[in-house]
């Protein structure tokens, strides 16, 4: 009884349907259930059942519509769905057009995938893998080898990621700390052997993974300096010892930038490279082959190392900002400084720790800048503040663009705009260095490059070079031999800088004299530092 009720429910279903579809026009599935108000699944059972029964025809390839979904308080998202239309048959009419579209009667191969039509493409890319598992693809690939089969690029990588949930497939690409990035022909992608114990089957593809990328490195100079930077870490875990960056870079014959950047796409290519930072500044590298107790170890050692070695390089870096300080408050009229006060005595007080909103290179709160000073014009003019930068040697577009976000993202000196976050008007940066990196250029938007200098320019910063504060000494007769570098390498201190540099600037004529009085009054500095160089 039950059973005869739903079949003429269902023929008086099939009924309505046909009447919807007596016009014309050609009509999609939810525009039938509107109009006959039936169920949507009734709607598809039937639609399906008079197009097998050649009462209708359908549309040889589906539709796509943009649809929005609103999902209550998680908004509104947008999915793009496929749709078929339906006509009533004619009479000895197989296919017909309307519309730019063809309408056929039944057939398999007009199915769709998901109909139990074709292969799909995900069982396409899923076969190729398991038929061939004795490499490991990129996916560029396999686009490249699927493309006869109407695999595109957007198809790949999602069906992969679903894979890779079902632990059918290891995919392997740069590893950062909170994601994976591909490399420059994609992810490499192999399949997982699933016979085998799941240990022995990971470790197999991860042998698969570094043979590609291994005759990848012949090809390209970028993939031979991380595996020889991975190398070198390795030998110096091998004999229980932390190795840094400048050994690296010094070995590789790089610049610090190429050093630096061989060595991030290391570790992110291989996770069992690990970095440690002793004192918050002195980055070393080591591999997870060493041991807790020697890695502590080594840290200890390093650490002692770094206390003896670094202390001159700490000397000297402090010193010239007491150099660049003296020059400006010599010249400047109407210059004040700013001053703070520190946990640490021995820190100037000069020296200014700025309040950050947004973390910059890995400082999460703080940065300091070696110094702030204000300038006033004029009685109704507004005050100009100028931000130091100092740095032992060339100055290179990283130190620019560093001091820069620096200044966009701190309290005192960054303002919010309709453009986003900029340095407030009135506040100029203002380096103090040898010279700007003469081997560094800028790439501007249309393809053109500028030099370093250009750049900065551009960036309205001012560079302070030793040439300059030297040509001040020697317009007040000085000696050639008297120069800012000397003084930076002779004196114990900031302060004893700003002594030296009053006394030569009083009495130039003796200015020869006094510096070497000052180095002979320092000797016990100087040689304690040979001494733990030569440890």
């Amino acid at each position: 009884m039950i059973y005869w009720v739903a079949m003429v429910k269902l023929g008086a279903s099939r009924s309505l349907i046909l009447v919807a579809l007596s016009s014309d026009k050609p009509k999609g599935r939810r525009e039938i259930i509107k109009e006959t108000s039936l169920d949507e699944d009734v709607v598809s059972i039937n639609l399906y059942r008079c197009w097998k029964e050649d009462l209708i025809l359908r549309t040889k390839k589906p539709l796509y519509e943009s649809t929005k979904i609103f999902k209550g308080r998680a908004g509104v998202s947008r999915t793009t769905r496929p749709y078929h239309l339906y006509v009533l048959r004619p009479k000895d009419i197989d296919s017909l057009r309307i519309g730019g579209h063809e309408f056929v009667k039944f057939n398999e191969r007009f199915l769709d995938v998901r109909g139990g039509g074709t292969k799909s493409k995900s069982r396409e890319v899923l076969d190729f893998l398991r038929k061939h598992n004795k490499k490991a693809w990129f996916s560029k690939e396999i686009v490249e080898a699927l493309k006869d089969k109407g695999v595109r690029a957007c198809d790949v990588m999602a069906n992969v990621r679903r894979f890779e949930r079902r632990s059918l497939v290891y995919v392997r690409g740069y590893k950062l700390d909170d994601r994976q990035t591909p490399f420059k022909e994609g992810f490499l992608i192999v399949w997982i052997a699933q016979g085998k114990m799941r240990e022995q089957a990971l470790e197999d593809c991860i042998q698969l993974t570094n043979k590609v990328l291994s005759e990848r490195s012949s090809e390209n100079p970028t993939i031979e300096r991380i595996h020889f930077a991975r190398d070198t870490i390795i030998e110096h875990s091998k004999l229980r010892s932390l190795v840094s960056l400048p050994y690296i870079q010094k070995k590789l014959g790089l610049n610090e930038h190429e050093a630096e950047y061989a060595l991030s796409r290391a570790m992110q290519l291989y996770p069992d490279l690990k970095v440690v930072k002793l004192f918050n500044a002195y980055r070393y590298y080591y591999h997870t082959s060493l041991s807790d107790l020697e890695l502590q170890a080594a840290i200890k050692m390093k650490e002692n190392f770094i206390r003896m070695t670094k202390g001159r390089a700490n000397r000297i870096g402090h010193n010239w900002e007491a150099v660049a300080e003296w020059f400006i408050d010599k010249f400047t009229s109407g210059a004040h400084f700013w001053t703070q006060s520190h946990r640490t005595p021995q820190m100037d007080s000069r020296r200014i720790t700025l309040h950050l909103i947004k973390s910059v290179a890995g400082r999460r709160n703080a940065a300091e800048v070696d110094r702030v000073w204000e300038v006033t014009p004029g009685v109704f003019a507004p005050s100009i503040t100028y931000v130091l930068s100092c740095k032992w040697g060339l100055v290179r577009k990283e130190d620019v663009d560093d001091f820069l976000e620096v200044l966009r993202w701190s309290k005192e000196f960054g303002v919010d705009t309709p453009d986003g976050r900029q340095i407030r008007q009135g506040v100029y940066g203002v380096f103090a260095g040898q010279a700007f990196d003469p081997n560094e250029s800028v790439r501007l938007k249309n393809d053109s490059s500028i030099s370093l200098a250009s750049y900065v320019a551009r960036m309205n910063i001012q560079l302070l070079k030793a040439v300059d504060f030297n040509s001040k000494l020697h317009e007040r007769r000085c000696p050639k031999i008297v120069t800012v570098q000397r003084i930076c390498r002779i004196s114990k201190n900031e302060g004893e800088v700003r002594q030296t540099l009053d006394a030569i600037w009083e009495n130039s004529a003796k200015s020869v004299e006094i510096l070497e009085k000052i180095t002979q009054n320092n000797e016990d500095v100087f040689r304690f530092e040979r001494m733990l160089e030569n440890v």
